[in-house]
């Protein structure tokens, strides 16, 4: 990636407090300047640029388990942990020449190309990204030393043609970027799983041989008649960034209310009563369920239950008990698939996606 002139004059004037100073300039300072730069430098003022078309990469980020946390620390944790994570997001985000379109709660929008755009957008955008998975693991590390919980994120990375422009009222208006592909970009992040970075197809084939991903997965979203592509982003060889490992990821899963019967396995036999049950979550390898009478650790049992999405009734699945509890006055218990067909497996990949997707 080629350095443009505010990048040359800030590096100059890092060195330069650098060797006044007798320190290193922190990543504070660092974005500091950079916004500093371009406002001397006559970057383009939003209010008065005109509404264009134009190709823009978005980035989507999104706090894993963030809003749970909410209900089991202190206000004050939940506010210290945000910032932190904001003001380092936001020094990563600068030196990569984002521009963050938008907070909302424990999520951010980024923009590569608007209002300015660069030879290098797709490039900056990727590696930003897995900066700022780096940034995360480093982020817990100071969480952790000061006796707060973990936090993990999720990135989507989507490239395509945009409305670019201020839009608004005279009582508010902010410059933005709309179009389906904005929206296509929140769903590409919604499948991310802890600490992945995902990219749509086009993301990738503007850096084709640049950078490494994985082979391509479909998967189904909200507003698509077919399904996208999307590949995991690994590392970018040629700026010695890789994404951090996180070993504890799982399937996605979705909240749900779905009616289901369960027949507990007596050796091979599926006995003829059934618990009536309610799913209240599903994922790729198990569901959470609330019933009306209790059951046992460790039973196996037969689910039958219909994916209205996917106008598929499940009678195939058998799952074994994994833990049982009482919350709030309901009697839960956690399943695990031991083994389902073929096609289902299909159906409940494609229904588990769908409602993902659509979330």
């Amino acid at each position: 990636m080629k350095n443009d002139p505010r990048t040359e004059a800030n590096s100059r004037l890092q060195a330069l407090l650098a060797r006044e100073t007798g320190a290193p300039v922190s990543p504070a300072v660092q974005a500091e300047l950079g916004a500093i730069l371009d406002a001397a430098l006559g970057s383009p003022d939003p209010a008065s640029l005109p509404v264009v078309n134009r190709e823009v990469t978005i980035l989507v980020a999104d706090l894993r388990g963030f809003i749970a946390l909410t209900s089991s620390q202190p206000a004050g944790t939940i506010v210290t942990m945000l910032n932190l994570c904001l003001e380092r997001m936001s020094e990563v985000i600068y030196r990569y020449q984002g521009v963050i379109d938008k907070f909302t709660g424990d999520s951010m929008t980024v923009l590569f190309g608007a209002p300015v755009q660069r030879p290098d957008d797709v490039m900056r955008a990727m590696a930003c990204a897995v900066e700022m998975q780096l940034a995360m693991r480093l982020l817990n590390d100071q969480y952790q030393r000061g006796r707060m919980p973990e936090l993990f994120m999720g990135i989507g990375l989507n490239t395509g043609s945009v409305i670019a422009g201020r839009f608004g009222s005279e009582a508010f208006s902010q410059y933005t970027v709309i179009g389906n592909q904005v929206s296509l970009a929140s769903r590409i992040e919604s499948f991310s799983l802890r600490g992945q970075v995902l990219i749509s197809e086009t993301t990738y084939q503007r850096c084709h041989g640049t950078v490494s991903a994985t082979e391509p997965v479909e998967v189904f979203v909200a507003g698509k008649l077919v399904p996208v592509k999307v590949r995991e982003l690994i590392a970018i060889p040629s700026l010695h960034l890789k994404v951090p490992r996180q070993e504890f990821r799982r399937s996605h899963r979705a909240e749900v209310r779905i009616p289901c019967s369960l027949q507990i396995l007596e050796g091979t036999t599926v006995l003829p009563n059934a618990i009536k049950a309610h799913i209240l979550d599903i994922g790729y390898h198990g569901v959470l369920v609330e019933l009306d009478l209790p059951i046992e650790v460790g039973f196996d049992v037969k689910l039958n239950f219909d994916m209205t999405l996917v106008e598929y009734p499940v009678t195939d699945i058998y799952a074994r008990v994994m833990k049982v509890k009482h919350e709030d006055g309901h009697l839960l218990a956690g399943l695990e698939f031991t083994a389902l067909g073929a096609e289902t497996n299909t159906k409940l990949q494609m229904f588990v996606q769908m409602l993902v997707g659509a979330g």
